[in-house]
């Protein structure tokens, strides 16, 4: 016998409806932000960055591959490790399949990690992705933009976690990488946008931690299976 509530088809009606209108609120309220996002001040990007790519050394504005937006997805694939992040993979294999339709929007998409270009690349091809994904070893763009720390940062800003124990999941993802926990949250995941507007780069938007789960396809589709996500007993979520 179910523990979840039962009702008849005409009490099951009167529920969804009163939930479409709440759904409706939230399609609104998304589109809302959506155009508050496009109304963020820019930051000029006055640095030069470079980048290690399989087509050799490019700079930020290369990237960009001729268009006006660039998308960064920065992806933890630290120095130290030996394969990618969990998550940020499961990421990847949902949006792998739309830049053909990101690149019709004049928008690129890269992902940006700090480990050598030749680690990237071997791990892309086991994973046969096709996204372009560069190596920011040579510069200090994923410090910059706050994605990565170094390990005395980050020994510091997890104190209160190591000392209390290290989840089980983050010692998980940690091994799964290749690294030792200190190694894996030295790097963070984040996305971040840039526009090329009359011969100058500016930096637009940034968000990290639950602010991506708009790149993990999976996630809004489970949102309405009937169990949901399966998380619950989840302590970490990165």
């Amino acid at each position: 016998m179910t523990d979840h509530k039962v009702a008849s088809r005409e009490e099951w009606q009167a529920a969804r409806e009163a939930l479409l209108a709440r759904e409706k609120e939230h399609t609104r309220m998304g589109d809302d932000l959506a155009r508050q996002r496009r109304e963020l001040p820019w930051v000029r990007v006055e640095k030069e960055y470079t980048f290690d790519t399989d087509e050799g050394v490019r700079t930020l504005a290369e990237l960009f591959d001729g268009r006006s937006q660039l998308l960064v997805y920065h992806f933890m694939f630290g120095p130290s490790y030996d394969a990618g992040c969990p998550t940020c993979s499961s990421s990847a294999d949902a949006v792998n399949g739309v830049l053909t339709h990101l690149n019709a929007r004049d928008a690129t998409m890269v992902y940006v990690s700090r480990a050598p270009l030749e680690k990237l690349l071997a791990y892309k091809r086991r994973m046969g992705w096709s996204f372009p994904w560069v190596s920011s070893a040579s510069s200090e763009f994923n410090f910059d933009f706050s994605v990565s720390r170094t390990e005395e940062q980050t020994r510091e800003a997890f104190k209160p976690m190591i000392d209390a124990g290290i989840p089980p999941i983050v010692d998980h993802l940690a091994s799964a990488s290749g690294t030792d926990v200190v190694g894996y949250l030295s790097e963070g995941p984040g996305f971040s946008t840039f526009v090329h507007d009359d011969g100058a780069i500016y930096h637009a938007y940034s968000t990290t931690a639950r602010g991506l789960e708009f790149l993990m396809g999976y996630y809004p589709i489970l949102d309405r299976a009937p169990k949901g996500r399966d998380e619950a007993d989840s302590p970490f979520w990165l």
